[in-house]
């Protein structure tokens, strides 16, 4: 399995935007049929810090999600949001171990 692990620091102008956002793409990423997890999560101590937790079946499922409208439409939005570029951390899964 792929993971990305995204970490996101937002403008504190911009959080109810971003989430909603994030939301979109979450539900449209779960429907991709190479997709096994998106997760959101926001930052207890800094509600301004998001880090995204995405597994995929394969880096090509990644490059697919890459090229879906809810993505397209989440980077064009959220890009100005930010109040640092985000960062990205790829990786393979070790455990829990993937099904078959």
């Amino acid at each position: 399995m792929f993971t990305v692990s995204v970490t996101i620091r937002v403008k504190p102008a911009h959080l109810q935007d971003f989430i909603t956002a994030c939301r979109d793409n979450h539900l449209g990423t779960r429907q991709e049929p190479g997709n096994r997890r998106f997760d959101v999560i926001q930052g207890n101590a800094d509600p301004t810090h998001f880090a995204l937790y995405e597994v995929y079946v394969d880096q090509a499922a990644f490059a697919v999600h890459q090229q879906t409208a809810h993505y397209a439409r989440w980077k064009a939005a959220v890009e100005p949001w930010m109040a640092v570029p985000r960062t990205a951390e790829k990786g393979t899964l070790l455990f829990p171990a993937p099904y078959t």
